[in-house]
């Protein structure tokens, strides 16, 4: 029997309406049949009369529902045509009795091989297509002998599509008449699926695995650690990228971070995992560490990538990370302990001046601790006035007249006592709290400065005042500096600013601008702990600066090591070849002093002058300091 099935594609899944034809034709035969004769006595040729009525009336019935037969052919054609899915259809006898155009389009199969109907020869044609034909004819045995059960698995092509089939048995009264197979081509909702799948666990920016994946891949890995081995978890954040958003844009920031994320996946192991926490903080998994060597090889590849710099459009960016690290299970033995506890190593390094790495341990808390408190006390240090402003003098080394006092901050905390800026600078700076800190310092510098050449008779005298790395990448910086100049009524001649060579290279263009628009103003500008950063002396001559100051760990062992006295003597001669003045850092001892007098270097500064005094000191220690010649001495000739 030849069963035709019409497919309904509706919005919510596919209908289908069998319709014998067969089984029509005998029940309009059925129903036409003459009723049991009561008198069985009727002669042959009555009968035969009879029937031959009965057979005009069946043939003139056939010819009046023919054109309905063919409307309904024609209908089933069409609408088997119009299904955006494949369909086919097979009888009991594994015979091919129906199938749509569409069919012949996913499948790829010729039509006289489905019209032959030769369902075997069809079938071993599409199995070959298939990503794993051994597995698809399993499935298809498994049919045969239970043709009733569901198939929940989508059908995979060697060529990347992806069908999902609909298969479904057909019977009348209960007999098997043959089966229908609708086939839906959901390869490009897949790809969107995964797609969104992908994202979701993926940062967008850099492709690295995001958080979410990052503590699935860690839950993961905590469960594969041998008894042989360690797992590492690195927490890494990007020293003072804020700043390359505000003043270069977070178009720029965005390629720095791909090239950062690059970078980082470059250093590591095949095994090891990078993945972006968010910001400019960066974890890394180290799944699989036997001794602490490891540890240490992967940060020194991975700070040695960044010492090279990033190349973005005309930019060259020199940025470096800190890294906290925590090691499983001696720092914990869960995701979140060991994340946070690297994190906690991590916040150590920041406070210790960056650019390093160092492996968690337990005093970090008490320590975290402490500067927790830190923080809180300093966003009210200002308010309650608890800073102070120390200075100390610069001395001319040949006629000893004290020509600048340099300003030094110091905080008097109420409770801890004197904090040193070396311990509350960094949390100002990773707070902002250190730019109205510094505005405030330049401004009473000024004040005091303006006040000794007034009340003194020191009218030549000048103040020097120290710029952190976030205070000079302030838009309105130029600006402050005139307003605070404006209101003190200090010339501008009198102010030094100094800038580290560090803070100086992370902005190359910048740092021209800003230098160019103070020396305009008439304010001296000086390179603060020359020889200690990274800069390239091809700069310095594009720089609007007027000296370098020597840092001290230079002047330290000057008298008792050649290349310290090697290092000094190139640096005062670069100084004296570009017109610039040197100031020597840390001078303590007669024998620095001498070997610096021999070297040329004409300003000195250290504690064999004065430590640094506060406003009332420094008052008293210049009205009763006398000037005068600074002795000879040859010791080091």
């Amino acid at each position: 029997m030849i069963i035709f099935m019409i497919g309904v594609i509706t919005g919510v899944g596919i209908q289908l309406i069998s319709l014998s034809l067969f089984n029509f034709f005998v029940t309009k035969f059925s129903e036409n049949q003459p009723k049991k004769q009561q008198n069985n006595n009727l002669n042959f040729t009555e009968s035969e009369g009879y029937l031959s009525i009965k057979l005009d009336k069946e043939i003139s019935e056939c010819q009046r529902i023919q054109p309905e037969l063919q409307k309904l052919l024609l209908l089933q054609k069409a609408t088997l045509e119009s299904a955006t899915d494949a369909i086919l259809i097979v009888d009991s006898l594994d015979k091919i009795v129906g199938f749509n155009k569409k069919f012949l389009e996913m499948w790829d199969i010729p039509a006289l091989m489905i019209t032959s109907g030769n369902y075997k020869q069809a079938l071993r044609t599409a199995i070959k297509k298939l990503d794993n034909p051994r597995h698809y004819l399993s499935i298809l045995r498994e049919l045969d002998e239970n043709p009733d059960i569901h198939i929940g698995e989508n059908i995979l092509f060697k060529d990347g599509r992806i069908f999902n089939p609909f298969y479904q048995q057909q019977y009348k009264y209960k007999k098997n008449i043959g089966q229908v197979w609708i086939f839906r081509d959901i390869t490009a909702e897949k790809l969107a699926s995964n797609i969104i799948n992908y994202e979701s666990l993926h940062d967008i920016l850099t492709n690295l695995p995001n958080r979410l994946l990052l503590k699935n891949l860690l839950i993961d890995a905590l469960t594969k650690v041998s008894h042989n081995h360690s797992l590492g978890v690195c927490f890494l954040d990007l020293d003072r990228f804020k700043k390359i958003n505000d003043s270069l844009g977070h178009g720029i920031g965005d390629k720095l971070l791909q090239m950062v994320a690059q970078c980082i996946k470059k250093s590591l192991r095949s095994d090891d995992i990078v993945a972006r926490w968010g910001g400019d903080e960066f974890i890394i998994l180290l799944p699989e560490i036997s001794e602490m060597y490891n540890i240490d090889l992967i940060q020194e590849r991975i700070f040695a990538a960044f010492k090279q710099g990033f190349k973005i459009d005309n930019y060259h960016l020199n940025i470096s990370p800190s890294i906290g690290i925590a090691l499983y299970p001696q720092h914990g033995e869960d995701g979140e302990t060991l994340i946070k506890n690297a994190e906690a190593a991590l916040s150590f390094v920041k406070l210790q001046g960056r650019n390093n790495y160092k492996v968690y341990q337990a005093a970090i808390n008490s320590q975290a601790t402490e500067l927790f408190i830190l923080e809180n006390s300093l966003y009210n240090a200002l308010e309650r006035q608890e800073f102070k402003v120390y200075y100390q003098p610069q001395v001319n080394s040949s006629t000893g007249e004290i020509t600048k006092m340099e300003a030094l901050l110091r905080w008097q905390h109420p409770e801890l006592g004197l904090i040193p800026p070396a311990t509350f600078i960094p949390i100002a700076e990773e707070t902002g709290l250190i730019l109205p800190i510094s505005e405030w310092v330049l401004k009473t510098a000024c004040l005091q400065n303006k006040a000794w050449q007034q009340t003194l008779n020191l009218s030549s005298l000048s103040v020097a005042v120290n710029f952190s790395g976030r205070q000079f990448q302030q838009p309105n910086l130029v600006g402050i500096v005139e307003q605070v100049l404006c209101e003190t009524k200090l010339a501008h001649r009198y102010l030094e600013l100094e800038i580290t060579e560090t803070v100086a290279m992370q902005d190359v263009e910048l740092t021209q601008k800003i230098l160019r628009q103070l020396d305009e103003m008439g304010v001296t500008i000086s390179i603060d702990d020359f020889g200690t950063g990274y800069s390239s002396l091809s700069y310095l001559k594009d720089f609007s600066i007027h000296a370098l100051k020597i840092d001290q760990s230079f002047v330290q062992d000057l008298a008792n090591k050649d290349h310290q006295t090697a290092i000094t003597t190139a640096i005062i001669s670069l100084a004296h070849g570009l017109n610039l003045s040197v100031v020597a850092e840390g001078v303590e001892t007669q024998e620095q002093l001498n070997a610096l007098r021999i070297l040329q270097c004409e300003i000195m500064q250290g504690y064999f002058f004065s430590h640094p005094l506060s406003a009332e000191e420094a008052t008293r220690m210049l009205t009763a300091y006398q000037p005068h010649r600074l002795k000879d001495s040859y010791l080091l000739a």
